[in-house]
Parts: C-alpha cells; structure tokens; sequence
C-alpha cells in the first residue's frame, strides 16, 4: 500500500486511551483501597446507594470490593493492552477496543446506581471513544497487512482475446481482478484516478465522489478495447454505488466494447447490483454476468450473481 498509515494514527490514539483510563483507575482503585471509608476522595456519601446492589452488605460496607474490582476490571487490563500495544502485539488492539466496551458496561452499572451525574455520562463517552478506536484499529491494521503477490497468477496475459480491467484502492479487488484474468488468461489493465484515492485523505476524496455519485478523472486509457472478445470490469462499490473511477471508464468506452461482464466487490452480504445496471446504461449494452463478491479482512464469499 502507498500512502500514510491509517493504523499507525488509530494505534497511537488507543494507546492514549488504555493509558488515560488504566492509570485513572489504578489511582482511584489506590484510593479506595487506602483508605475504605471513601473519606480521603470525598466518596463517602455515595456508599448508600451500594444498597442496590447484590450482596451489599458483604461487599459494600465499604470500597475495598469496589477498589479491587475498579484494579483489576479497568486498571490493569488498560495498561496490559497498553503496553501490548507499545510492543506491536495483535492482542493489543483486540484488548483495546474491549477494555472501551468493559468501561461502558462498568458505566451501566453506575447508571442504575446513581443519580444521572457528569462523571459516569463523560466516562461512558470514554469507553466508547476508545471501542470505536479499537475497532478502527484493527480494520486498518488488516487493510494494511493484505498483501498477494502478482507472480503467483502465470496464466495471466496468455489469451490476447480477452481483457480484464479494475480499480482497487485497498488492493482487495486487484487480487480479485488477477485471479480472474488467471482463470481466462486474459490481459490486464488498471483503471488510474488521477485524484487522490490512498491513505485517509484519499478515503474522504472518494467517500464525496461516491456520495455525490460523480464520475473521477482518470488517466488516458490507451488499450484499444474493440480489439478483444470480451471485457471484465472489476470494481469496488462505494456508499452501495460503483465506484468513481470504474464510472469514468465506462463512459470512456461506451461503444467500444463487444462484450462485457462484471465482478463487483463490497463488504455488504446483500447483492449491490446496481452497480451493475449502472455499467449496463454507462457502457451502453447489456453485461453477460455479474458477480458479486463480500470482501471482509481479504476473505472473499458470494454475495449473488445476474446471468
């Protein structure tokens, strides 16, 4: 992949927050734990409302259960994942965005405790701040770790009658364009945005295209498409529509091609294919077949298919 990493910034950012909030329950589990009676924190009026709870009498008479269960539910499990992920460690991110999922649930429970106050309300958008960056993490950590390599696919170029053609910005739908042109032997072509399609910034360049449903410049395409027998055109779909690229291509070749068919590629289970439809009316004749493939971490499953 070019471009900036996307993981390397949502990484930081989760490490900021299994700090901010492990070493923020490590020193109110230290509190607790030094002096029970909650005095020394001025959390001595809260204990009634422990009433509420289970066995309160066992284990709230005072805030040494509470101040072990803060040490070990939210202090030391953040600094573990923390520290993890200051070693690289896969489990890091996983963790981190856990440990956010376990404060918001941590929070619930001062929810039914507790009259509605600032500290569980801010803490609660905490643990879910930090579960969105875990989860940010690890999609980008996967993205970015999906590699395949082209010398694998020999077969590729060996039938000049055939063409397949693609836009990938991940790499998810070349791997799937090669694979293709591999089983026909057809040649290969890449579709080239001329704006910025890499990195976060290329994300939101393309998520306004999509929305918009504009078509993006491309550069030149200088094959002479008439020539082969049929057309494969491999695109990703953005915002559940054909990608920007893909859509300036086909009206570039509108009338140019004989016969097409199209492979899409999407995270949804459901079909998208009006993506295909769109192609159809772009292009300017009917696709033989569609198909329509889940991508999800790289793993590719059936989603539908138009004959």
């Amino acid at each position: 992949m070019t471009g900036k990493s996307r993981f390397k910034h949502t990484r930081r950012a989760l490490i900021f927050w299994c700090f901010f909030i492990g070493i923020g329950a490590v020193a109110g589990a230290t509190g607790m734990l030094v002096d029970p009676s909650g005095k020394t924190l001025g959390m001595d009026a809260m204990l009634p409302y422990f009433e509420k709870l289970p066995f309160s009498e066992q284990l709230f008479s005072d805030f040494t259960f509470p101040g072990i269960a803060l040490l070990f539910v939210n202090g030391l499990t953040n600094l573990t994942a923390a520290v993890l992920l200051l070693k690289r460690r896969r489990a890091g991110i996983v963790l981190g965005g856990v440990f956010g999922v376990t404060l918001m649930l941590w929070i619930c429970i001062q929810f039914y405790m507790f009259p509605p106050n600032f500290m569980s309300s801010i803490y609660f958008v905490f643990g879910l701040i930090q579960a969105v960056t875990g989860y940010m993490a690890w999609v980008f950590f996967k993205q970015e770790s999906f590699s395949f390599d082209t010398s694998a696919y020999p077969n590729v170029g060996s039938n000049p009658k055939l063409l397949v053609v693609y836009f990938s910005r991940m790499g998810y739908t070349k791997k799937v364009a090669y694979e293709a042109a591999n089983e026909s032997g057809a040649e290969i072509f890449a579709v080239r945005a001329k704006e910025r399609t890499e990195g976060t910034l290329g994300f939101w360049m393309c998520g306004r295209y999509a929305m918009h449903r504009w078509a993006m410049p491309i550069e030149e395409v200088g094959i002479e498409l008439e020539s082969y027998e049929r057309v494969t055109i491999c695109s990703p779909i953005w915002a559940f529509g054909l990608s920007a690229p893909i859509r300036s291509f086909c009206s570039a070749a509108r009338g140019r091609i004989r016969s097409a068919d199209y492979i899409i590629v999407h995270y949804m289970r459901a079909k998208l294919l009006n993506a295909a439809f769109e192609m159809d009316e772009l292009l300017g004749l009917k696709g033989r077949e569609t198909r329509s493939l889940c991508c999800r971490e790289g793993r590719m499953a059936q989603a539908g298919c138009r004959r």
